[in-house]
């Protein structure tokens, strides 16, 4: 079905906006703490163990609570459920805006972490309920744009208030900005109950072991592992490379994060087009084969201009754009409507769990030599390479799952 014949109605668009500034607000979150550590281990005089900790709290908080929440995500509206776990969410977070002490700063991130962790769950159940499978590409290519959006305005602008006042500033202002999204919510959502009525009278464990012990559920579940994997292998590592292995300096890297930003700002809506006219399965194997050239490419660089560096980080993050928006279209037509909740909400966990493990296996493949270079990183770069053509082949098994089960 093409794309031209179903358009979202002033509700609809109401709907992918207010998710869409939601997740901003959760990413932000998630991605402020990064930059801030400089402060951070000054001001509280800790370790860059004890810093690592603090970060990794809320990942692992959040693929714990996730996995506990979801059998009962399917036993209440959404609407509630978003209201409930986004109140969290800003308490968590007005929590760290008031840390004192590094042990309070890191129960804090644990607080933010379990309520913040189930939130992007609930969010992509709400757009399987609401929106069609013709029509999630487009909603996805705009909850996507959050990423680049938080990279390219919210960073900055947590990092200048930052300076200005001190830490804790970021996370107040992501509070002020979250209640007004909150109260929205609160008014304007109407209540997301149909799947309700297709609940049988189990217990919510389980509810819960028969979401994961599902053949069809377990190979979404394997796709995000892959997919998680991929990324968070060279995340942790990419500024340290591009200043240490590229030539980048200090200066340079906001230019490329700014850049690199924006296209992805502009292109995220456009891959989400795409994916609903011409299918999320070609364009996810587009933008994986993509992807896995430039990152051969680019993990085998030395000292490289400033223009090259920037062109080639673009192209990686439209294929990687390309990636992220249609797998979460095509995984979500996996769950049946009475399993969206908990089927959404373990596949975020294993999402957060799998990164983090991820980020741990990278570190053991790459070593830093006492010059600053990084070493092994073509090594990283064809694991992850490898990774990518394992998915296409799995995404392949999924999109042909949903077809059968549409016709």
């Amino acid at each position: 079905m093409s794309s031209a014949l179903l358009k979202f109605d002033p509700y609809q668009w109401f709907v992918v906006a207010i998710l869409a500034i939601l997740q901003f607000t959760l990413i932000l979150d998630f991605m402020v703490l990064s930059p801030l550590g400089a402060q951070l281990l000054e001001e509280l005089d800790i370790t860059t163990a004890q810093f690592g900790l603090v970060v990794s709290a809320y990942a692992f908080s959040a693929g714990a609570s996730g996995i506990l929440a979801a059998g009962f995500a399917d036993r209440f509206d959404r609407k509630t459920l978003l209201l409930f776990f986004y109140a969290g969410f800003i308490l968590g977070t007005f929590l760290c805006g008031i840390a004192p002490t590094y042990f309070l700063l890191l129960m804090a991130r644990i607080v933010t972490g379990i309520f913040g962790g189930v939130i992007g769950s609930i969010v992509f159940a709400i757009i399987t309920d609401l929106f069609p499978l013709e029509m999630r590409g487009r909603v996805m290519g705009f909850v996507q744009m959050a990423f680049a959006v938080s990279q390219v305005l919210g960073l900055p602008v947590g990092l200048y208030f930052a300076n200005l006042f001190d830490w804790h500033a970021p996370f107040l202002l992501i509070v002020v900005l979250s209640i007004p999204i909150y109260i929205l919510i609160f008014l304007r959502l109407k209540p997301i109950n149909a799947h309700l009525a297709l609940q049988k009278d189990n217990s919510a464990f389980r509810h819960l072991w028969e979401t994961i012990s599902k053949p069809r559920y377990l190979q979404g579940f394997a796709g995000t592992v892959l997919l998680a994997t991929g990324g968070f292998m060279l995340m942790p590592f990419g500024s340290t490379f591009s200043i240490n292995n590229l030539g980048v300096t200090f200066d340079q890297l906001p230019i490329i994060y700014l850049v690199t930003g924006i296209c992805s700002m502009i292109a995220g809506p456009l891959i989400g087009r795409l994916s609903d006219s011409v299918g999320s399965m070609k364009v996810f194997t587009a933008g994986s084969i993509l992807t896995i050239i430039i990152v051969v490419i680019y993990c085998n660089f030395g000292v490289t201009p400033l223009w090259i560096i920037i062109l080639m980080s673009v192209i990686m993050f439209i294929g990687i754009t390309s990636r992220m928006i249609s797998s979460t279209a095509l995984v979500s037509a996996v769950p049946a409507p009475a399993d969206r909740g908990a089927f959404m909400g373990i596949n975020a966990s294993i999402s957060q769990i799998s990164g983090g493990i991820a980020s741990g296996v990278a570190g053991m493949i790459v070593h830093q030599a006492a010059d600053g270079h990084l070493e092994n990183y073509p090594e990283l770069g064809y694991v992850v390479a490898g990774t990518m053509v394992v998915a296409i082949g799995l995404m392949y098994n999924i999109h042909r799952m949903v077809k059968k089960r549409a016709h």
